[in-house]
């Protein structure tokens, strides 16, 4: 997957796309379905399929101060889109030009001078341009008026329990996160969800009491309860995932306040300090405590070991158990396109 960072890095040979427009954070089953109907579309075109994001978040520009919400940062979305085999992503800046750019400019510079547009494809709640003035009827129109086709997703809705008839959301799948639900965020993405950041140095308390922790700042991903989770890890560089157990808190057993995710990773002893780490949550085991005294807290991590093996070792946790998104996986479920409308 090639990866722009700004539209005048396309030339001619770049241009001519299937292209999917979105945020797609946390890239559940519904974006599945935008980006899937776009790329149906650019097989049988011949065309790349490509995806436009911003980056930041546009709440992140508007609202600097807002709590930490995003399922899946650049790093780990990319990931995603490229495993789905998506061609070409134009990640544009979100600053002061962006947020003002007029809907039909946006349509006009970016869409059809940049990338080459010959047909779009957006979920039908899709909002751009300033003052988020342009929606699928503005596409709609200038898609009439220069030719370009377009699609829009119709509600993608949900079959899982508890959930039955809402549509797939990001917001459903934070709730079930900070709920303490991680399989059933699993269920909602159609992947198990991840925290991806670098390995940093910490006070090697863990170490000392025989249970050494790999610390990973959260950064921008969303805080979903504090606790214990079993986990699967996959290491920058290497084609193992490993398993383990991690907590996410503050460490009150230390007096500590800052939020961290520290893993402890099953049968394994390298240095692993700067790399990049992708933790996937796999369930909750219990909630964060704190302990009075160090042994206790040595016994419950034991503890805490023993039943996330016996967790992770269940079916429905295997690493297989949900595949990663991919084109062909998707044209292969969903053989007949999705009811789209304009």
């Amino acid at each position: 997957m090639r990866v722009f960072r700004h539209p005048d890095e396309y030339t001619n040979k770049d241009r001519g796309a299937v292209v999917a427009l979105g945020n797609f954070d946390g890239f559940h089953r519904g974006h599945q379905v935008v980006i899937g109907e776009a790329g149906r579309l650019a097989r049988s075109m011949g065309v790349n399929l490509t995806v436009v994001v911003t980056e930041p978040h546009p709440v992140s520009f508007f609202a600097p101060q807002a709590a930490p919400f995003r399922l899946t940062p650049f790093r780990e979305r990319a990931q995603l889109l490229e495993s789905f085999g998506v061609d070409h992503l134009l990640v544009l800046p979100f600053d002061k030009d962006l947020a003002g750019l007029a809907a039909q400019d946006f349509v006009k510079n970016i869409l059809l001078d940049a990338v080459g547009a010959l047909h779009v494809c957006v979920g039908y709640d899709y909002r751009f341009g300033k003052g988020r003035g342009g929606g699928t009827d503005v596409l709609g129109y200038m898609g009439d008026m220069e030719g370009f086709g377009l699609s829009v997703i119709q509600p993608v809705t949900v079959g899982l329990e508890g959930y039955a008839g809402d549509v797939y959301s990001s917001t459903l799948v934070r709730k079930a996160l900070q709920n303490g639900q991680a399989r059933k965020a699993a269920a909602l993405l159609g992947h198990w969800w991840s925290i991806n950041g670098r390995v940093t140095q910490g006070d090697q308390r863990g170490r000392t009491i025989g249970f050494p922790t790999a610390n990973i700042e959260m950064g921008e991903s969303l805080q979903p309860k504090l606790g214990v989770y079993a986990v699967r890890v996959a290491i920058e560089g290497s084609d193992k995932t490993i398993t383990g157990v991690a907590n996410i808190g503050n460490r009150p057993t230390f007096d500590k306040r800052d939020i961290l995710l520290e893993v402890h990773l099953f049968d394994f002893d390298e240095d692993i300090y700067n790399k990049h780490l992708r933790v996937q949550l796999i369930a909750f085991l219990r909630s964060e405590q704190k302990f009075g005294g160090i042994n206790a807290l040595k016994k419950q991590i034991s503890t805490d070991g023993k039943i996330a093996r016996i967790v992770l070792a269940e079916p429905e946790n295997s690493a297989d158990r949900l595949e990663t998104p991919s084109l062909d996986r998707y044209l292969e479920l969903f053989p007949q396109p999705h009811v789209c409308a304009r």
